[in-house]
């Protein structure tokens, strides 16, 4: 896939930015079979370089960010009883709660863009953070279980403006290392979501035994993932000067260097009056317009222009796209399996038998076994033309989890905890194939949205009948068979999402 081989685009910024310094000399890498090829800027245009603490601010963001995606649902998993107890919920509520999460990300995971584009994608997700910090503080103490469920919404909206950005983000900053980045982000989500998991119990002993407690305290968490983006967000308001604009990161982009399309949507920059850009500055003007050429033997070369950007960026009807939709509906399967897993699995341990402490630990090991996973899959699936053998993978390693589940859920718990945890894994390779299935900045945008969007709303439905069918069968034994009926076609629908094609090129065919 990634080569020595470069592309760099020199995008000049419209609008109220002041003047530039000059950008640096021209990047000169070896190419894979000839003399080195050079990327230099055109006339009147200029190669920003990041700061070097607006990286590593960027990368502290993403990171602190990605732990606190999960916490807020894992840590209510493990101690779901006790609240149940607290508040006097029956199993039917107790279901509903765990579908709240899906339920947010599909009604404000589609509101990202579009706020991104109106305050920028650090101001959003600055926001979220602080929303997780405030509904995470206040839901244990709101009163009752609509105060509950009304916090939990607070912070859940947050995650899903989170969730949704997170890849434009990886993509903007680090367009040459999607994967590696993508790695990093999943790897962190999953530490975050295995040690709410592992450390919720044991913690709410040690702070007295109180539920509301144990709860609170992962507030402090999420207001450390506010303070990076603060001075980004700063840096951007800052941008009509030359010291904000110059926070921007260069858009290189890796080339196989044979001239195909893999060349061309692996990361090129494409972005319009009122798009989601990749390679533009967070600290400038939100339109940007630069060519980008690779020069030497094999290149690739593309020419993205304002209007042009702007025609991609706009006129891309998504829904046009089977790619898009297969995507959206494997999001959605892999969302439902990953809710009931952190909703219930504790609960399903804990009725075998397991103590309450065990149990926890058990979901933690199903929430860490995403911790090397997420990030050997993004780059191994973007190493492979067809991600559909990983796909098949992580959905038999689900099958055989849920069948050990359902026939001896005590006896083999380890084992059927680390097979569900290697399934779970589909999410890090979803957020791969959005980045994988879009040709343009604008349109991994576009696709994170609708398919996390979408993908959730299809996955309301799972938790509830979850624990609806919990209720009225009073056993795990039908909840379990849905979950594994389930697999089979996410199975399906992600070895279509799978393909080396890019919604662009499909929509563009309708």
């Amino acid at each position: 896939m990634a080569s020595d081989q470069t592309r760099t685009a020199s995008p000049a910024i419209r609008g109220s930015v002041g003047t530039e310094p000059a950008g640096p000399a021209p990047t000169t890498r070896p190419g894979p079979s000839g003399p080195a090829s050079t990327a230099r800027p055109g006339p009147g245009e200029r190669t920003p370089a990041p700061r070097a603490w607006t990286t590593r601010l960027v990368v502290a963001g993403i990171v602190l960010t990605a732990l606190n995606l999960r916490p807020a649902i894992t840590s209510l998993g493990a101690l779901l009883e006790e609240v149940r107890d607290g508040l006097g919920m029956s199993g039917s509520v107790a279901g509903l709660l765990t579908s709240v999460p899906s339920l947010c990300f599909a009604v404000f995971g589609v509101m990202a863009p579009r706020l991104a584009r109106r305050f920028g994608a650090s101001a959003v997700v600055c926001a979220g953070m602080v929303a997780i910090t405030v509904g995470l503080a206040v839901r244990p103490y709101a009163g009752g279980t609509p105060g509950f469920l009304a916090a939990s919404a607070l912070a859940l909206m947050g995650i899903a403006v989170s969730n949704v950005l997170m890849p434009v983000i990886v993509k903007r900053w680090f367009p040459d290392r999607v994967g590696s980045m993508t790695g990093l982000y999943s790897m962190a989500l999953a530490v975050g979501t295995s040690s709410a998991a592992a450390v919720t119990v044991p913690m709410t002993d040690a702070l007295g035994g109180g539920w509301r407690s144990g709860l609170t305290v992962w507030a402090f968490l999420a207001a450390a993932a506010v303070l990076p983006w603060i001075p980004l967000v700063r840096a951007r308001e800052a941008g009509s000067g030359p010291a904000g604009a110059s926070t921007a990161p260069p858009t290189r982009v890796p080339a196989t260097g044979d001239g195909t399309a893999a060349d061309a949507r692996a990361g090129a920059s494409a972005t319009g009056s009122g798009s989601v850009e990749v390679g533009a500055s967070e600290a400038g003007a939100d339109t940007v317009s630069g060519s980008e050429a690779v020069s030497g033997p094999g290149a690739v070369t593309a020419s993205v222009t304002g209007t042009a950007s702007h025609e991609r960026a706009d006129g891309l009807r998504i829904t046009r796209s089977g790619t898009a939709w297969a995507l959206a509906v494997f999001f959605g399967l892999q969302a439902t399996a990953a809710y009931v897993t952190m909703g219930w699995m504790a609960q399903i341990f804990r009725d075998a038998g397991v103590p309450a402490g065990t149990a926890g630990l058990l979901l933690a090991v199903t929430m860490v076994m995403g911790v090397p996973l997420a990030f050997v899959i993004p780059r191994l699936a973007t190493r492979l033309p067809h991600q559909g053998p990983i796909v098949i993978a992580l959905g038999v390693s689900g099958l055989v989890g849920y069948a050990g589940l359902w026939l001896a859920p005590a006896g083999g718990a380890w084992a059927w905890a680390v097979l569900l945890g290697i399934a779970n894994c589909s999410f890090p390779l979803a957020l791969t194939m959005v980045g994988m299935r879009a040709r343009t900045g604008a349109g991994v945008a576009k696709l994170s949205a609708f398919a996390q969007s979408t993908g959730y709303l299809i996955s309301i439905p799972g938790p509830l009948l979850v624990g609806v069918l919990y209720q009225h069968s009073g056993g795990w034994g039908l909840p379990i068979a849905l979950m594994a009926g389930l697999m089979v076609p996410q199975i399906g629908v992600g070895i279509l999402a799978g393909r080396d094609r890019t919604v662009e090129d499909e929509a563009a065919r309708r």
